[in-house]
């Protein structure tokens, strides 16, 4: 592949890239109430509308589907296509920016804002990317669409809307995720163990917020206990990588049982937490730490804790090897539950695989490889992505090896330099898969 093939063009469109990059960030799209014409809330919508008349203006064939996805095509096939599916979507922006979370700023070599690495600034490379191939005339033999999705983060329900209408891609990619090419996703479960309290031990605990979400680890919790007030403050970071945050939950039952501020029911629910969950990422604490070669350690997270009148309720987050079954997982966690409690299952989303030797991959590792210099051998991860609900893609990038946390956290960045290597990757990668 000749990598100065399209460089000239590349630096040509840079600034207007920057430019309808910053038209999408400015839009809040935080999902909301459901609305005419917005499934997932008026942001959302807005955000879709803006990204197709961003589309338009750039010459591509455009549609929306359900009022949840859109596209921009090049090419004449609207059956079978190649699909770069990613998200408009994003989590909400949180407390302690340093930056305008809805824009694009620039400040010394780095991107700020909600979106810019997740994902608004990978899909809009690939917009941007399908319009370089588009302006120098490349030959093209197959169809490709940029899709824009509404809901990702809140569990994809935008996917099958647009595949009441719509086929899957024959093949494709979100740019979700990480490099290199991310052939397998981890076997995801959403479990909320609900404990009852048989004595009246949590009249103690008369105040109690913490800033709960479940992609993220929970950073602040505000409590009341015995009329004293307590503020516990954590470290932020994605529900996916639970090592890198410093988990409120935990730490409020670490702090309770350390002081001997409660007793009764609720002490021990609370030492059974500490001891269970406290720094225990990989599930060891509740004898469920498996491992398998392909995708590594199993990962745990405690993202909500809410109390009621005489029960306790833990939400629970669990990414599992690709080669475990959910069904060996869930007895034997069941084993290690307080005693009483019951499990009951949310939310599951099986493991997924990919053809490793799919000629599509095999062009993601060369492309990565010589555009990086990087190993391009295809990996797995404990992420959750598009590909898990659209059929026959993988996840490749935006985040380069060792980039972890950045992007549900306050001030979520992306490097200038990282933002643009990614447009090149693209650019190159959709050159050779539509030849």
């Amino acid at each position: 592949m000749d990598i100065s093939l399209f460089k000239e063009k590349l630096a040509e469109i840079e600034t207007d890239f920057y430019k309808g990059l910053k038209r999408i960030m400015k839009i809040n799209s935080v999902k909301s109430t459901p609305e005419k014409n917005a499934p997932f809330g008026l942001g959302p919508k807005l955000v879709l509308d803006e990204a197709i008349l961003l589309s338009k203006e750039l010459g591509f064939k455009t549609k929306i589907i359900n009022n949840a996805v859109g596209y921009a095509q090049l090419g004449d096939d609207d059956n079978n296509y190649i699909g770069i599916v990613g998200h408009l979507d994003v989590v909400a922006e949180g407390d302690g920016w340093d930056y305008p979370p809805f824009d694009l700023t620039l400040d010394n070599g780095i991107f700020y804002g909600r979106g810019v690495l997740d994902n608004k600034g990978p899909i809009i490379a690939n917009l941007y990317a399908l319009y370089v191939l588009k302006e120098i005339n490349y030959p093209i033999t197959k169809t490709v669409r940029i899709i824009f999705g509404t809901d990702e983060e809140s569990g994809s329900a935008d996917i099958p809307l647009y595949l009441e209408k719509e086929n899957p891609p024959l093949y494709g990619y979100t740019p979700d995720c990480k490099y290199p090419a991310v052939y397998g996703e981890r076997g995801m479960i959403r479990l909320e163990i609900e404990t009852p309290i048989t004595d009246n031990s949590l009249d103690t605990l008369t105040y109690f917020k913490g800033n709960f979400d479940r992609s993220a680890i929970p950073d602040r919790l505000e409590v009341t206990i015995n009329q004293k007030k307590y503020l516990i403050e954590g470290k932020r970071a994605p529900s996916n990588a639970p090592d890198l945050g410093e988990n409120v939950i935990t730490l409020f039952a670490n702090k309770m049982v350390s002081t001997n501020l409660v007793s009764g029911d609720f002490n021990s629910f609370l030492i059974w937490l500490n001891n269970s969950l406290h720094n225990q990422h990989d599930g060891s604490g509740l004898k469920i730490n498996y491992h398998d070669q392909e995708s590594g350690d199993l990962s745990l997270t405690p993202f909500e804790l809410t109390f009621e009148e005489n029960k306790i309720k833990l939400g629970l987050s669990i990414r599992y090897p690709v080669t475990m079954k959910k069904e060996d997982l869930l007895s034997k966690l069941q084993k290690s539950l307080p005693k009483s409690s019951t499990l009951h299952v949310k939310r599951e989303l099986p493991a997924t695989f990919f053809d490793k030797n799919h000629p599509m991959i095999k062009s993601m590792t060369q492309v990565y490889e010589e555009l990086t210099g990087l190993d391009g051998t295809p990996v797995t991860t404990t992420g959750a992505t598009y590909a898990r609900t659209m059929p026959n893609i993988v996840a490749f990038g935006p985040s380069f090896p060792g980039q972890k946390g950045i992007a549900h956290n306050k001030n979520e960045y992306m490097t200038q330099k990282d933002l643009l290597k990614n447009l090149e990757i693209y650019t190159y990668l959709l050159a050779e898969l539509i030849k």
